[in-house]
């Protein structure tokens, strides 16, 4: 009898063993598979030119800084890149507003009563933007940024140089078609817009 109760004692503590085992491993497998589910719903893959090319997603505030960059870099690009077409400067120009509120429609309007794009069209001048370097400041909402660049102004005689410093602040606002990173400049306005360099067309 003595021996059977050992046997039962000994054989119930190895059942309960496999039983804790197999829990554990259960619960491993679990945590192991929603992870990988997780992971996998994470991966987008985008079909391009024929190629499979795979994307990953993430929460915004992981990339905040860089979209809040290259919002500040789109506007500028479509607001100052200037072409002698009519047409040019008012899509361009209409594109740019998508991302900038009233303060931008007030810069246009006051630069087009002057003359500013009707002397464009008539000199048949170019205008594009280099853009220098984008400071955002992420840890205070709305976003403050201040945008270095260098405008390069093609006439028939001369390409002229001008350095270009503006500021002002960003807000979220819904992502769009005509507005993609979500982002709205705020009280945007020039620091400095100077001559640097003037050079003569042979």
């Amino acid at each position: 009898m003595k021996n059977i109760d050992t046997a039962f004692r000994h054989i119930r503590g190895f059942s309960m063993l496999v039983i804790v085992g197999c829990i554990i491993i259960c619960c491993f497998t679990l945590y192991k598979s929603f992870k990988l589910v997780a992971q996998m719903q994470s991966k987008v893959y985008i079909l391009a030119n024929g190629k499979a090319l795979e994307a990953f997603a993430s929460d915004r505030k992981d990339n905040i800084a860089v979209e809040a960059r290259d919002h500040v870099k789109t506007f500028h690009q479509f607001f100052f890149t200037l072409d002698p077409d009519d047409k040019v400067i008012k899509s361009n120009v209409t594109k740019a507003l998508y991302l900038c509120d009233d303060s931008a429609k007030r810069i246009y309007d006051d630069l087009r009563e002057n003359g500013y794009y009707a002397g464009i069209i008539s000199g048949n001048i170019s205008q594009s933007i280099e853009i220098d370097s984008i400071s955002v400041d992420i840890n205070q909402y709305p976003y403050l940024f201040r945008c270095y660049a260098v405008q390069r102004i093609i006439r028939a005689t001369s390409i002229a140089h001008r350095s270009l410093i503006t500021e002002g602040s960003l807000r979220n606002v819904s992502r769009s078609d005509n507005n993609p990173h979500g982002f709205l400049v705020e009280r945007w306005k020039t620091i400095e817009n100077k001559d640097l360099k003037i050079e003569n067309r042979k």
